[in-house]
């Protein structure tokens, strides 16, 4: 079936976002489209911007890559507008399309689904709620980069939007899931116990929707290199460490800074009160991000914007 096509109209808004764009020295363009449109007209009217596509049908995005345009399949359709927005910027900046420190001009449908009907100027923080490769890079660890970042990306939606409005804390542990296991015990039933390694493996969306519905339990979720969740509600009991913590942090940081200490594992700690997520190694916080606040309705016109995350390198424990 041919997808639908917006109307003329769409162009006007996106004439009048690259004036703004100009108007405020913006880095680039932003749209959020759920239906086809002219793609060799707006790659000509982009010829001077860095646009990125941004859309949660494949189909939209299959025909932006081969228009040869930046796309991003967002796969996020029950999301709000806000969150689908801040997303689609931490992929751009994450796929080096854009910086941190960006101003963007976003176009997208705010009010009628129809039609685009918004333009908005959307300004990053120096440093944005989601790890980059560059970051994950500095981490000496055998742990494919593509699992750490599935990993710690899960661990910031369950810091920022919780499960059913209520903060939830957790903690993964990824990597060396054999020491892991040997180090840990059961807290209880082990929800994913009897699937498959391939229903077990946290590339399936379905997987990671799984996980944030049981990140409640008590324990940790055991993650093998490739992204295999070898186990669940797993107690640490580990060795003991001497360890250097900041003041203030609970009893599952220090499982994490002790697991991480005594084999090659990463921890992946995220705080229930404040949703922060920690990345412990070696016994120490190398990584801290503090997500978006709470999932909010974008329509809501009582609501305001929040504010964009940030990443903060921790000096190690002296």
């Amino acid at each position: 079936m041919a997808l639908s096509r917006y109307s003329k109209a769409f162009f006007s808004y996106y004439d009048a976002a690259t004036k703004l764009a100009k108007a405020v020295e913006a880095d680039g363009l932003l749209v959020l489209l759920e239906r086809t449109t002219d793609w060799a007209r707006l790659k000509r009217k982009s010829a001077n911007q860095t646009l990125i596509v941004a859309s949660n049908d494949a189909d939209i995005h299959a025909a932006t890559l081969e228009a040869g345009l930046h796309s991003i399949l967002l796969e996020m359709p029950e999301s709000s507008i806000q969150n689908q927005l801040t997303q689609a910027m931490l992929e751009g900046v994450a796929n080096e399309v854009i910086s941190s420190g960006s101003t963007v001009v976003a176009v997208f449908s705010n009010f009628d689904t129809e039609e685009i009907d918004t333009i908005s100027v959307l300004k990053l923080t120096e440093r944005l709620g989601r790890l980059t490769a560059r970051d994950l890079k500095k981490l000496e660890t055998k742990v494919p980069l593509d699992t750490l970042k599935m990993v710690v990306d899960l661990a910031v939606e369950i810091g920022r939007d919780g499960r059913e409005g209520k903060p939830i804390g957790t903690m993964f542990v990824v990597g060396d899931h054999r020491k892991v296991l040997e180090d840990s015990r059961a807290a209880g039933f082990d929800m994913v116990k009897g699937y498959s390694r391939k229903e077990r493996n946290m590339s399936d969306a379905r997987v990671r929707e799984g996980l944030k519905e049981i990140a409640q339990l008590d324990g940790c979720f055991v993650i093998s290199a490739d992204g295999t969740v070898e186990a669940s509600a797993r107690i640490v009991d580990t060795s003991p460490v001497e360890l250097t913590m900041t003041k203030g942090l609970g009893s599952r940081h220090f499982a994490g800074a002790a697991i991480s200490k005594n084999t090659k594992a990463i921890a992946v700690v995220v705080s229930q009160s404040s949703g922060t997520v920690r990345i412990f190694q070696n016994g120490e916080v190398v990584l801290r991000i503090e997500p978006l606040q709470r999932a909010m309705t974008f329509k809501s016109l009582k609501e305001k914007p929040a504010p964009a995350s940030k990443i903060e390198s921790q000096p190690s424990s002296k």
